[in-house]
């Protein structure tokens, strides 16, 4: 488990990319932390490192988006999930969430917390949490 205290938006990004830099196709990533934490800051952090960051918005109304990257010249597909309005696992499953998390891409959900067993047991959490006006703990458990 590695702890990090950010400082600014950018640096909330630099944590992201050197997280980043050790993801691979399949993995799947559970941000978790309150409204506001900075959760989608971390993801544009994610997509900078696979060259998509310029298509990044957040999905909590759309609930995924799917954006086309590239990482040493290889294409990357990289999913963005926000489970803030999910409710049950059924409406979860109504959206195919198993087969996109099970399948090839990098999958980053937000508020994954919320449904735990949904999740592949080798995903990858970070938390982060506000701890001053500026300042974020951003605590990553990569197991």
């Amino acid at each position: 488990m590695k702890e990090y205290l950010s400082r600014s938006v950018e640096e909330t990004r630099e944590y992201a990319r050197q997280f980043a830099a050790g993801l691979q196709p399949g993995d799947v990533v559970s941000l978790s932390g309150q409204l506001g934490a900075g959760k989608t800051e971390f993801m544009r952090g994610i997509a900078q490192v696979f060259n998509c960051d310029d298509q990044l918005t957040s999905p909590s109304f759309s609930i995924f988006n799917i954006y086309k990257g590239r990482l040493k010249k290889q294409p990357v597909k990289l999913q963005h999930f926000d489970l803030y309005r999910i409710e049950t696992s059924l409406e979860l499953e109504g959206l195919g969430f198993g087969e996109y998390v099970d399948g090839p891409a990098i999958s980053v959900v937000e508020w994954g917390e919320k449904f735990p067993d949904e999740l592949p047991g080798n995903t990858k959490k970070v938390f982060i949490e506000a701890v001053g006006e500026n300042e974020r703990r951003i605590v990553i458990d990569e197991l």
